[in-house]
């Protein structure tokens, strides 16, 4: 039986493995290391088996440790969505709600929602952050932000993801004047045909995404920060590059930018971006977090 085995034993347990001495573990929980050997000891006896090997000069998890960590973290989170789960009954509306979102989702459409929500919430002070491509997840995991809404599928166990519709999709565009723009309607450029044309990309600051990119055809490429800049660069004639169709559509109609007719995606209609609403399992789901979810999800479906 396990009726004795808590949940700071656990807690205790996976700062060690993941601190990897019993020392720096005591100072990350700000405890006494004394308190520590005795949590993993009392879970060591209730477990009937060692979790760690104390032989050597740092705390090495056994065989049956290292199984044993996954469930604890997987545990943890439960216990700790559980606790955030009963505090936000307990508490009022909350008096400020910060919320990441991507650049890509239709800005006028978010707008709308926040209209709608300050109507609803009044007393609730919103901030609001744009947040490209993975750095909406980095915000909300790290605390910054209490929602997320991005159309980037990155999945955390740390992270609640809910799928609350989609969004018209990206297209390539450039000027009506730059050499990736033909009259000719069935050329198609390849990856060969795209390497010596200019691409405008944005850069992702969050470190989940280092060493990826996004849509990157070309060689040559300008790094900005920002879509808004990109949209402008492309307007003027620099290079190329693909922005949310909801942003170029009325430039296409008055023929500011034309469409770049890739060979990858034939003739196919750009493909309809998720878009996810994002936060921690662990903390507060107040009213305001609720209500604005709530709008969100009733403005995407």
């Amino acid at each position: 039986m396990l009726d004795a085995l808590t949940l700071d034993q656990l807690r205790v347990f996976v700062s060690i493995a993941d601190k990897g001495s019993f020392r720096a573990a005591a100072r990350s929980l700000g405890r006494a290391q004394s308190g520590l050997s005795s949590a993993i000891a009392n879970l060591e006896s209730e477990l009937r088996l060692p979790v760690f090997d104390r032989s050597q000069h740092r705390p090495v998890l056994t065989e049956a440790g290292k199984t044993l960590l996954g469930e604890a973290r997987t545990l943890l989170i439960k216990a700790d969505a559980f606790r955030a789960r009963a505090n936000s009954f307990s508490q009022g509306v909350e008096a400020e709600l910060r919320v990441a979102f991507d650049p890509l989702l239709p800005l006028p459409r978010v707008a709308g929602v926040i209209h709608r929500f300050h109507a609803e919430f009044q007393s609730v002070r919103l901030e609001l952050e744009t947040t490209p491509m993975t750095t909406t997840l980095a915000k909300v995991l790290e605390g910054d932000c209490d929602l997320g809404l991005t159309a980037s599928d990155e999945q955390d166990a740390r992270i609640a993801s809910e799928a609350i519709g989609d969004i018209a999709g990206m297209v390539a565009v450039c000027h009506p004047d730059h050499a990736l723009a033909p009259t000719e309607a069935k050329t198609r450029w390849t990856t060969v045909d795209l390497s010596d044309h200019l691409q405008i990309v944005v850069a992702d600051p969050s470190m989940r995404s280092q060493g990826r990119n996004f849509g990157v055809l070309s060689q040559k490429t300008y790094r900005v920060s920002d879509i808004a800049t990109k949209h402008a660069l492309i307007l003027a004639g620099v290079g190329w590059g693909n922005l949310p169709q909801w942003m170029v559509k009325d430039d296409i109609a008055a023929r500011r930018l034309a469409p770049v007719r890739l060979a990858m995606h034939g003739a196919q209609k750009p493909k309809p971006l998720p878009i996810y609403l994002v936060r921690r399992i662990d903390r507060q789901f107040g009213p305001a977090a609720s209500g604005l979810s709530r709008l969100l999800s009733e403005e995407f479906l």
